[in-house]
Protein backbone atom coordinates (compact mmCIF):
# COMPACT_ATOMS: atom_id res chain seq x y z
CA UNK A 1 0.00 0.00 0.00
CA UNK A 2 2.77 2.19 1.01
CA UNK A 3 4.78 1.58 -2.23
CA UNK A 4 1.58 2.55 -4.13
CA UNK A 5 1.01 5.82 -2.39
CA UNK A 6 5.24 6.36 -3.08
CA UNK A 7 4.96 5.41 -6.96
CA UNK A 8 1.44 7.77 -7.11
CA UNK A 9 3.64 10.52 -5.71
CA UNK A 10 6.64 9.96 -7.98
CA UNK A 11 4.39 9.95 -10.78
CA UNK A 12 2.36 13.53 -9.61
CA UNK A 13 5.70 15.13 -9.12
CA UNK A 14 7.00 13.92 -12.06
CA UNK A 15 4.04 15.13 -14.47
CA UNK A 16 4.60 18.67 -12.60
CA UNK A 17 8.06 18.84 -13.49
CA UNK A 18 7.46 18.17 -16.71
CA UNK A 19 4.85 20.70 -17.06
CA UNK A 20 7.30 23.23 -15.58
CA UNK A 21 9.63 22.28 -17.97
CA UNK A 22 7.33 22.96 -21.11
CA UNK A 23 5.90 26.19 -19.87
CA UNK A 24 9.33 27.23 -19.31
CA UNK A 25 10.16 26.86 -23.12
CA UNK A 26 6.96 28.15 -24.11
CA UNK A 27 7.96 31.59 -22.32
CA UNK A 28 11.05 31.43 -23.62
CA UNK A 29 10.34 31.08 -27.10
CA UNK A 30 6.89 32.52 -27.13
CA UNK A 31 5.17 30.41 -29.80
CA UNK A 32 6.28 27.01 -30.70
CA UNK A 33 4.84 23.71 -31.90
CA UNK A 34 4.80 20.60 -29.62
CA UNK A 35 7.14 18.77 -32.23
CA UNK A 36 9.89 21.68 -30.98
CA UNK A 37 8.73 21.46 -27.57
CA UNK A 38 9.93 17.89 -27.72
CA UNK A 39 13.46 18.29 -29.03
CA UNK A 40 13.76 21.69 -26.11
CA UNK A 41 12.43 20.18 -23.34
CA UNK A 42 13.95 16.16 -24.35
CA UNK A 43 10.08 14.74 -23.50
CA UNK A 44 8.95 12.61 -25.89
CA UNK A 45 6.18 13.48 -28.02
CA UNK A 46 3.62 12.10 -26.44
CA UNK A 47 4.34 13.27 -23.04
CA UNK A 48 4.60 16.46 -24.38
CA UNK A 49 1.18 16.29 -26.15
CA UNK A 50 -0.45 15.02 -23.01
CA UNK A 51 0.83 17.62 -20.63
CA UNK A 52 -0.21 20.29 -23.27
CA UNK A 53 -3.82 19.05 -23.57
CA UNK A 54 -4.05 19.54 -19.48
CA UNK A 55 -2.79 22.79 -19.80
CA UNK A 56 -4.84 23.97 -22.49
CA UNK A 57 -8.10 22.56 -20.28
CA UNK A 58 -6.41 24.74 -17.28
CA UNK A 59 -6.88 27.56 -19.58
CA UNK A 60 -2.66 28.07 -19.07
CA UNK A 61 -1.89 27.70 -22.73
CA UNK A 62 -3.33 28.12 -26.35
CA UNK A 63 -2.71 26.20 -29.43
CA UNK A 64 -3.65 26.60 -33.17
CA UNK A 65 -2.52 24.86 -36.10
CA UNK A 66 -0.31 26.20 -38.09
CA UNK A 67 2.41 24.92 -41.24
CA UNK A 68 5.99 24.13 -40.80
CA UNK A 69 8.39 22.62 -43.21
CA UNK A 70 5.43 22.19 -45.30
CA UNK A 71 3.73 20.26 -42.29
CA UNK A 72 0.73 20.84 -40.21
CA UNK A 73 2.04 21.33 -36.92
CA UNK A 74 0.18 22.64 -33.61
CA UNK A 75 1.80 25.72 -32.11
CA UNK A 76 1.86 26.31 -28.25
CA UNK A 77 1.32 29.82 -27.38
CA UNK A 78 0.95 31.09 -23.25
CA UNK A 79 -2.73 31.99 -22.82
CA UNK A 80 -3.46 35.91 -23.01
CA UNK A 81 -6.61 35.77 -21.07
CA UNK A 82 -9.38 37.87 -22.90
CA UNK A 83 -6.32 40.25 -24.92
CA UNK A 84 -3.00 41.48 -24.81
CA UNK A 85 -1.87 45.02 -23.09
CA UNK A 86 1.10 47.15 -24.08
CA UNK A 87 2.78 49.58 -22.04
CA UNK A 88 6.25 51.55 -23.53
CA UNK A 89 8.20 53.55 -21.36
CA UNK A 90 10.28 55.85 -23.69
CA UNK A 91 12.95 57.56 -21.59
CA UNK A 92 16.18 59.45 -21.96
CA UNK A 93 18.51 57.34 -23.78
CA UNK A 94 16.62 53.98 -23.49
CA UNK A 95 13.08 52.74 -25.31
CA UNK A 96 11.07 50.00 -23.33
CA UNK A 97 8.07 47.71 -23.97
CA UNK A 98 6.31 45.42 -21.76
CA UNK A 99 3.33 42.73 -23.04
CA UNK A 100 1.01 41.39 -20.99
CA UNK A 101 -2.27 39.57 -20.75
CA UNK A 102 -5.19 41.18 -18.91
CA UNK A 103 -3.95 40.02 -15.73
CA UNK A 104 -1.04 41.96 -15.99
CA UNK A 105 1.43 38.77 -16.41
CA UNK A 106 3.93 39.74 -18.22
CA UNK A 107 4.22 37.71 -21.65
CA UNK A 108 7.45 39.21 -22.73
CA UNK A 109 9.21 42.58 -23.16
CA UNK A 110 12.43 44.33 -24.82
CA UNK A 111 14.50 47.13 -24.30
CA UNK A 112 16.52 49.10 -26.89
CA UNK A 113 18.81 52.03 -26.52
CA UNK A 114 17.91 55.32 -28.12
CA UNK A 115 20.28 58.61 -29.22
CA UNK A 116 20.59 61.20 -27.54
CA UNK A 117 17.83 63.81 -28.07
CA UNK A 118 15.72 61.22 -30.17
CA UNK A 119 13.11 62.74 -32.19
CA UNK A 120 8.93 61.38 -32.29
CA UNK A 121 9.40 60.18 -35.89
CA UNK A 122 11.81 58.10 -35.37
CA UNK A 123 11.50 56.57 -32.16
CA UNK A 124 7.51 55.78 -32.67
CA UNK A 125 8.48 53.98 -35.72
CA UNK A 126 10.87 51.74 -33.97
CA UNK A 127 7.86 51.44 -31.20
CA UNK A 128 5.58 50.25 -33.73
CA UNK A 129 8.09 47.88 -35.46
CA UNK A 130 9.59 46.28 -31.82
CA UNK A 131 5.63 45.56 -30.70
CA UNK A 132 5.26 43.96 -34.07
CA UNK A 133 7.76 41.94 -33.53
CA UNK A 134 7.20 41.33 -29.74
CA UNK A 135 3.30 40.30 -30.82
CA UNK A 136 4.15 37.94 -33.19
CA UNK A 137 6.51 36.31 -30.91
CA UNK A 138 3.53 35.21 -28.94
CA UNK A 139 1.94 33.94 -31.60
CA UNK A 140 -0.79 36.46 -31.64
CA UNK A 141 -1.79 39.74 -33.97
CA UNK A 142 -1.99 43.04 -33.51
CA UNK A 143 -5.81 42.87 -33.80
CA UNK A 144 -5.56 40.94 -29.85
CA UNK A 145 -4.24 44.35 -28.32
CA UNK A 146 -7.29 45.87 -26.35
CA UNK A 147 -4.93 49.05 -26.13
CA UNK A 148 -1.19 50.38 -25.22
CA UNK A 149 -0.18 53.46 -23.21
CA UNK A 150 3.07 55.25 -23.51
CA UNK A 151 4.99 56.96 -21.23
CA UNK A 152 7.19 59.85 -21.95
CA UNK A 153 9.81 62.17 -19.65
CA UNK A 154 7.68 65.14 -20.18
CA UNK A 155 4.38 66.63 -18.84
CA UNK A 156 1.38 65.50 -21.34
CA UNK A 157 -1.55 68.11 -21.51
CA UNK A 158 -4.17 65.77 -20.73
CA UNK A 159 -6.61 67.26 -23.51
CA UNK A 160 -4.18 67.16 -26.48
CA UNK A 161 -1.92 63.90 -25.48
CA UNK A 162 1.01 66.56 -26.64
CA UNK A 163 3.71 67.44 -24.70
CA UNK A 164 3.12 70.03 -23.05
CA UNK A 165 6.21 72.29 -22.46
CA UNK A 166 8.85 73.07 -25.60
CA UNK A 167 11.80 72.50 -24.80
CA UNK A 168 12.07 69.87 -22.59
CA UNK A 169 11.48 66.88 -25.36
CA UNK A 170 13.14 68.50 -28.07
CA UNK A 171 11.49 67.49 -31.34
CA UNK A 172 8.56 65.90 -29.75
CA UNK A 173 6.68 69.58 -29.28
CA UNK A 174 3.40 69.78 -30.80
CA UNK A 175 2.98 66.34 -31.73
CA UNK A 176 -0.07 64.36 -30.51
CA UNK A 177 1.94 61.19 -29.43
CA UNK A 178 -1.16 58.70 -29.03
CA UNK A 179 -2.71 59.41 -32.65
CA UNK A 180 0.65 59.04 -34.51
CA UNK A 181 1.58 55.35 -33.02
CA UNK A 182 -2.22 54.43 -32.99
CA UNK A 183 -2.50 55.20 -36.64
CA UNK A 184 0.86 52.88 -37.01
CA UNK A 185 -0.58 49.86 -35.56
CA UNK A 186 -4.62 50.79 -35.99
CA UNK A 187 -5.35 50.11 -31.89
CA UNK A 188 -6.28 53.20 -28.82
CA UNK A 189 -3.18 54.89 -27.49
CA UNK A 190 -3.13 56.79 -24.28
CA UNK A 191 -0.31 58.69 -23.09
CA UNK A 192 1.40 60.05 -20.10
CA UNK A 193 4.02 61.51 -18.25
CA UNK A 194 6.59 58.82 -17.11
CA UNK A 195 6.70 59.86 -13.51
CA UNK A 196 2.47 59.86 -13.54
CA UNK A 197 2.59 56.11 -14.56
CA UNK A 198 5.04 55.49 -12.32
CA UNK A 199 2.84 56.97 -9.48
CA UNK A 200 0.30 54.59 -11.11
CA UNK A 201 2.41 51.37 -10.82
CA UNK A 202 3.15 51.77 -7.80
CA UNK A 203 -0.45 52.08 -6.55
CA UNK A 204 -2.17 49.64 -7.92
CA UNK A 205 0.56 46.96 -8.21
CA UNK A 206 3.66 48.38 -6.11
CA UNK A 207 4.86 50.09 -2.45
CA UNK A 208 1.92 51.80 -2.72
CA UNK A 209 -0.62 49.77 -2.53
CA UNK A 210 -4.17 50.21 -0.32
CA UNK A 211 -3.30 54.17 -0.33
CA UNK A 212 -5.48 57.16 -1.33
CA UNK A 213 -2.92 59.23 -1.41
CA UNK A 214 0.57 59.45 -2.43
CA UNK A 215 3.46 61.22 -4.20
CA UNK A 216 5.70 59.33 -6.54
CA UNK A 217 9.40 60.62 -7.15
CA UNK A 218 10.99 59.42 -10.17
CA UNK A 219 14.83 60.46 -9.94
CA UNK A 220 17.06 59.90 -13.01
CA UNK A 221 18.26 61.92 -15.66
CA UNK A 222 15.94 64.29 -14.81
CA UNK A 223 13.44 64.48 -11.94
CA UNK A 224 9.68 64.50 -11.42
CA UNK A 225 6.70 63.15 -9.62
CA UNK A 226 3.16 61.53 -10.02
CA UNK A 227 0.34 62.79 -7.67
CA UNK A 228 -2.11 60.48 -6.76
CA UNK A 229 -5.18 62.03 -5.33
CA UNK A 230 -8.20 60.11 -3.47
CA UNK A 231 -6.89 57.17 -5.76
CA UNK A 232 -7.07 59.05 -8.80
CA UNK A 233 -3.70 60.89 -10.99
CA UNK A 234 -3.58 64.22 -10.35
CA UNK A 235 -2.15 66.32 -13.43
CA UNK A 236 -3.30 69.41 -13.16
CA UNK A 237 -5.11 71.78 -16.07
CA UNK A 238 -1.90 71.41 -18.28
CA UNK A 239 -0.19 68.15 -17.15
CA UNK A 240 2.30 69.77 -15.68
CA UNK A 241 1.33 69.06 -11.71
CA UNK A 242 4.23 67.12 -10.07
CA UNK A 243 7.17 68.83 -12.14
CA UNK A 244 9.29 69.11 -9.05
CA UNK A 245 12.21 69.25 -11.50
CA UNK A 246 11.52 72.65 -12.25
CA UNK A 247 10.80 74.06 -8.80
CA UNK A 248 13.09 76.95 -8.44
CA UNK A 249 15.68 75.95 -5.98
CA UNK A 250 18.89 78.69 -7.30
CA UNK A 251 17.65 81.65 -8.60
CA UNK A 252 21.12 82.49 -10.20
CA UNK A 253 21.49 79.20 -10.97
CA UNK A 254 21.71 77.83 -14.76
CA UNK A 255 19.22 77.88 -17.37
CA UNK A 256 17.03 75.15 -17.65
CA UNK A 257 15.34 73.23 -20.89
CA UNK A 258 12.29 74.84 -19.96
CA UNK A 259 13.33 78.37 -20.15
CA UNK A 260 13.57 78.98 -15.88
CA UNK A 261 16.59 79.53 -14.24
CA UNK A 262 17.67 77.64 -11.34
CA UNK A 263 15.64 74.85 -11.57
CA UNK A 264 15.91 71.91 -9.13
CA UNK A 265 16.85 69.55 -12.99
CA UNK A 266 20.25 71.71 -12.92
CA UNK A 267 21.03 70.72 -9.73
CA UNK A 268 20.64 67.35 -9.67
CA UNK A 269 19.92 66.01 -13.37
CA UNK A 270 22.01 63.92 -14.29
CA UNK A 271 24.08 66.59 -16.56
CA UNK A 272 24.88 68.31 -13.39
CA UNK A 273 25.76 65.72 -11.16
CA UNK A 274 28.63 64.21 -14.05
CA UNK A 275 29.42 67.58 -14.53
CA UNK A 276 30.01 68.18 -11.11
CA UNK A 277 32.71 64.99 -11.01
CA UNK A 278 34.60 65.95 -14.47
CA UNK A 279 37.24 67.46 -12.74
CA UNK A 280 37.92 64.62 -10.73
CA UNK A 281 36.52 61.59 -12.17
CA UNK A 282 36.74 62.37 -16.06
CA UNK A 283 33.73 62.19 -18.74
CA UNK A 284 31.34 59.50 -16.62
CA UNK A 285 28.09 58.18 -17.07
CA UNK A 286 25.01 58.38 -15.02
CA UNK A 287 25.24 54.32 -14.89
CA UNK A 288 29.25 55.16 -14.27
CA UNK A 289 27.93 57.46 -10.74
CA UNK A 290 25.92 54.69 -9.38
CA UNK A 291 27.96 51.87 -10.23
CA UNK A 292 31.09 53.66 -8.64
CA UNK A 293 28.79 54.93 -5.63
CA UNK A 294 27.99 51.46 -5.13
CA UNK A 295 31.38 50.04 -5.37
CA UNK A 296 32.79 52.55 -2.40
CA UNK A 297 33.92 56.01 -4.47
CA UNK A 298 34.15 58.55 -1.75
CA UNK A 299 33.32 61.51 -5.04
CA UNK A 300 30.15 59.48 -6.04
CA UNK A 301 28.92 58.78 -3.39
CA UNK A 302 28.95 62.70 -2.36
CA UNK A 303 27.15 63.60 -5.57
CA UNK A 304 24.09 61.05 -5.02
CA UNK A 305 24.08 62.23 -1.44
CA UNK A 306 23.89 65.82 -2.34
CA UNK A 307 21.12 65.30 -4.88
CA UNK A 308 19.12 63.25 -2.34
CA UNK A 309 19.34 66.67 -0.23
CA UNK A 310 18.38 68.65 -2.90
CA UNK A 311 15.32 66.36 -3.88
CA UNK A 312 14.54 65.83 -0.40
CA UNK A 313 13.78 69.51 0.15
CA UNK A 314 11.76 70.01 -2.58
CA UNK A 315 9.97 66.55 -1.93
CA UNK A 316 9.42 68.01 1.76
CA UNK A 317 7.87 71.10 0.91
CA UNK A 318 5.41 69.57 -1.66
CA UNK A 319 4.63 67.13 0.61
CA UNK A 320 3.71 69.59 3.05
CA UNK A 321 1.41 71.42 0.14
CA UNK A 322 -0.49 68.27 0.06
CA UNK A 323 -0.14 65.54 2.84
CA UNK A 324 -0.03 62.73 1.09
CA UNK A 325 0.40 58.87 2.95
CA UNK A 326 3.58 58.21 1.80
CA UNK A 327 5.92 58.93 -0.56
CA UNK A 328 7.68 56.51 -2.97
CA UNK A 329 11.24 57.04 -4.87
CA UNK A 330 12.07 55.42 -8.00
CA UNK A 331 13.98 56.35 -10.93
CA UNK A 332 17.91 55.54 -11.77
CA UNK A 333 19.31 57.16 -8.52
CA UNK A 334 17.16 55.10 -6.18
CA UNK A 335 19.32 52.29 -6.99
CA UNK A 336 21.85 53.81 -4.79
CA UNK A 337 19.40 52.91 -1.87
CA UNK A 338 19.69 54.06 1.63
CA UNK A 339 23.26 56.54 0.24
CA UNK A 340 20.21 58.03 -1.86
CA UNK A 341 16.57 57.70 0.23
CA UNK A 342 18.24 58.91 3.81
CA UNK A 343 18.61 62.39 2.69
CA UNK A 344 14.97 62.37 1.61
CA UNK A 345 13.85 60.99 4.74
CA UNK A 346 15.88 63.27 6.65
CA UNK A 347 14.88 66.48 5.01
CA UNK A 348 11.17 65.42 5.27
CA UNK A 349 11.84 64.73 9.09
CA UNK A 350 12.90 68.73 9.27
CA UNK A 351 9.96 69.62 8.03
CA UNK A 352 8.04 71.20 11.40
CA UNK A 353 4.53 70.03 10.17
CA UNK A 354 5.86 67.00 8.93
CA UNK A 355 8.20 65.75 11.59
CA UNK A 356 5.03 66.21 13.83
CA UNK A 357 3.59 63.15 12.16
CA UNK A 358 4.60 59.86 12.73
CA UNK A 359 2.84 58.01 9.58
CA UNK A 360 4.51 59.56 6.61
CA UNK A 361 7.05 57.27 5.35
CA UNK A 362 9.33 57.79 2.35
CA UNK A 363 9.69 54.18 0.53
CA UNK A 364 11.42 52.76 -2.12
CA UNK A 365 9.72 51.76 -5.14
CA UNK A 366 9.02 47.85 -4.90
CA UNK A 367 9.01 47.72 -8.82
CA UNK A 368 11.91 49.47 -9.65
CA UNK A 369 12.66 49.88 -13.39
CA UNK A 370 9.49 48.52 -14.09
CA UNK A 371 6.86 50.87 -12.14
CA UNK A 372 6.62 53.19 -15.60
CA UNK A 373 5.76 50.17 -17.52
CA UNK A 374 3.46 48.66 -15.14
CA UNK A 375 1.51 52.22 -14.86
CA UNK A 376 1.51 52.16 -18.79
CA UNK A 377 -0.23 48.61 -18.63
CA UNK A 378 -2.46 50.11 -16.00
CA UNK A 379 -3.66 53.27 -18.04
CA UNK A 380 -4.18 50.95 -21.00
CA UNK A 381 -6.52 48.72 -19.18
CA UNK A 382 -8.19 51.75 -18.18
CA UNK A 383 -8.52 52.70 -22.03
CA UNK A 384 -9.60 49.15 -22.40
CA UNK A 385 -11.90 49.12 -20.02
CA UNK A 386 -10.44 46.09 -17.77
CA UNK A 387 -10.45 46.84 -13.71
CA UNK A 388 -7.03 46.01 -12.44
CA UNK A 389 -7.46 43.00 -9.90
CA UNK A 390 -4.52 44.49 -8.26
CA UNK A 391 -6.03 48.01 -7.53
Amino acid sequence: MTSTQGSTGSQSSLREANSVRILDAVRQFGSITQVELSHATGLSPATVSTIVKDLLAAGTVETRHTIRSGRRAQLVTLAHRAGLLIGLHVGERSLRVAISDSAFEFLDQREMPLPVDHRHDTTLDRAAMLISELVDGLGSALSETLALAIAVPAPVNPATGAVAIPGILPGWEGVPIGEVLGRRLGRPVAVDNDANLGALGEMRFGAGRGMGSLLYVRASYGVGSGIVLSRELHRGVLGIAGEIGHTLVDPHGHICRCGSRGCLNTVCGAQALVDSLRHSRGTVTLTDVLDLAEAGDPGCQQVVIDAGGAIGSVVANTAVSFSPEVIIVGGELARAGKLFLEPIRESVRRRIPLAQSQTLEVRAAELGQRAELYGALALAADLAHIESVAS
